[in-house]
C-alpha cells in the first residue's frame, strides 16, 4: 500500500503536466495592429501580417504563457512609401531590429476560466518595457471546421512609442499607440 501511495504521489506532477495544452498560432487568423492619431485628422490603423505565437494553457490551474514574435518586414500600411518610411532607421530600423517580441510574465484569469489580461514584456528595437494586454474576447473550444482544439482572443494595450525610440514627429503624430491583437491558435 505504501508503495502504491508513493507511486501516486510521485505521479501527481506528471498528471498536472498533462493538463497543460500548447497552441500554435493559425497564420491566417493571427495579426497585430497598431493605431495612432495622425495630425489630429484621423486615426490610422496599420498591421503586421507575419505574427508567430505559442500559447501554453493550463485552464484547470489558471496558469499559462504567451510568446509572440512579429516580423517587422511584414508591416502593411496600404502605402508602399509609408511602409518604407516605417521600416527605415527613422522608425523600426528593420535592418538592425527585424523582430518585435512579447513574452508574458503572467496570465490573469476571470471567474469562468477565461483569460482577462496578459502581463508581459514588449521588446522593440532592443528596448524592453512592461505591457499589459486587456483581453476583450477569449474562447477555447473544438474548431468546427478543423476538428481540433482551438483558442482565440482579441486583446488591446497602450504604449508610448517614444519609449522604444520610435518617437519621431511626436506630438504631431501621437506618441501614444494602441496595440490590438487578434489571434487564433490550434492545439499541437
Amino acid at each position: 500500500m505504501k508503495k502504491l501511495l508513493a507511486a501516486l504521489v510521485c505521479s501527481l506532477p506528471l498528471v498536472s503536466a498533462l493538463a497543460v495544452d500548447v497552441y500554435d498560432r493559425d497564420p491566417d487568423h493571427t495579426f497585430a495592429f497598431f493605431e495612432f492619431n495622425h495630425l489630429g485628422f484621423s486615426t490610422q490603423r496599420e498591421r503586421f501580417d507575419k505574427v508567430d505565437a505559442t500559447v501554453t494553457l493550463d485552464l484547470e490551474n489558471q496558469v499559462g504563457s504567451v510568446e509572440v514574435s512579429i516580423d517587422v518586414r511584414s508591416i502593411s500600411t496600404g502605402s508602399s512609401m509609408f511602409n518604407q518610411i516605417l521600416l527605415s532607421d527613422t522608425f523600426f530600423d528593420v535592418e538592425k531590429f527585424p523582430v518585435v517580441t512579447f513574452k508574458s510574465t503572467k496570465l490573469n484569469f476571470g471567474k469562468l476560466d477565461d483569460v482577462v489580461s496578459v502581463e508581459g514584456e514588449l521588446t522593440i528595437k532592443g528596448i524592453t518595457h512592461p505591457l499589459t494586454l486587456t483581453v476583450t474576447q477569449f474562447k477555447c473550444a473544438m474548431h468546427p471546421m478543423l476538428r481540433k482544439s482551438a483558442c482565440g482572443l482579441n486583446a488591446t494595450g497602450k504604449l508610448r512609442r517614444s519609449e522604444f525610440n520610435l518617437g519621431r514627429f511626436a506630438p504631431l503624430i501621437s506618441d501614444q499607440i494602441t496595440l490590438l491583437v487578434s489571434m487564433e491558435a490550434l492545439k499541437r
